[in-house]
Formats: structure tokens, C-alpha cells, sequence
């Protein structure tokens, strides 16, 4: 007999792969023309959400030498009919935290074949543009502004 599927959680990470030259890692999303930042959901075992960000991070791209910045903002937002299947009958919102992650220069990413077929670095301009999500494109606006003022960088 097939065990319950366990819902998702409402809640996800938002992860900006940026280098210090203001160059932003995107992922093409498998199955879509959708191009993204790391996201992805908490897990219930995630202590916390930097736990989850630094998950998702090494799930998607391989990546771990850098520094992650929590920017503790929080965006809310309506969940996707056709991805609602994936929480809760009654969920029909998720809220997202927003990190960074600086590496010191371009990485190749390992992907996930299961989540992502492709990844290009683009100027910070460009990917803010590339990007699907409005969120998404953002975090990617506000990267110069909080690389600029240290006290913008935790929120």
C-alpha cells in the first residue's frame, strides 16, 4: 500500500545567486520557459530557514563556497492553480523569504535534470528582465541597492 502523499508547506526560500560585479546565476525551469533564482519549499525538518535555503542551494546548483545573506523580507503571494495540488486542500497561499548568496566569481552549477535544464549568468539588469516571477524580479532590483548599504543586507 502507497503511503500519503505529504503536503508542501506554504512557505519557500527565495535564493539570488549573484556575483560581487552584480552578475545574477539563473535556472531554466524543466517542462517550462521559465527562467528563476533558486526557490523551493521548507521542509519540516529544516530547523530554520537558512537550513532551507542552504538546501535548496546545494539541491540545485551544487553550490555551498559563498556568502548567503538573509534579507528578511517576506513576500506573499497566491499559489498557482495548477501547483495547488501539491499543498493542502485549503492552502492558497505561500510565503516567501528572500535570500542572496554571493559567490566570488562565474560557477558552473550542477543541476538537478529533475528541476532545471539550463543556467546562463546574466548582468543584473538582464536577468531582472529574464525572470518570470515578480518577486523574483525584485530581489534582483534591489541587489545594487543593498550591496551599496550595508544596512539594507538583513532586511
Amino acid at each position: 500500500m502507497l503511503a500519503p502523499m505529504a503536503f508542501k508547506l506554504p512557505e519557500s526560500v527565495l535564493v539570488v545567486i549573484h556575483t560581487p560585479r552584480l552578475d545574477v546565476l539563473l535556472l531554466k525551469r524543466v517542462g517550462t520557459s521559465f527562467w528563476q533564482s533558486v526557490t523551493g519549499s521548507r521542509e519540516p525538518d529544516d530547523p530554520d530557514l537558512e537550513a532551507t535555503a542552504r538546501r535548496e542551494l546545494l539541491e540545485e546548483t551544487g553550490l555551498s563556497a559563498g556568502t548567503l545573506t538573509d534579507w528578511r523580507q517576506t513576500n506573499r503571494y497566491e499559489i498557482w492553480a495548477q501547483w495547488r495540488g501539491r499543498y493542502a486542500p485549503d492552502v492558497t497561499h505561500n510565503t516567501e523569504h528572500v535570500f542572496a548568496f554571493q559567490v566570488p566569481e562565474l560557477s558552473v552549477a550542477t543541476l538537478d535534470p529533475a528541476e532545471h535544464v539550463a543556467q546562463m549568468w546574466l548582468p543584473w539588469q538582464e536577468a531582472m528582465q529574464k525572470v518570470f516571477s515578480p518577486t523574483n524580479r525584485d530581489a534582483i532590483w534591489q541587489l545594487p541597492k543593498r550591496l551599496k548599504d550595508p544596512s539594507l543586507r538583513s532586511g
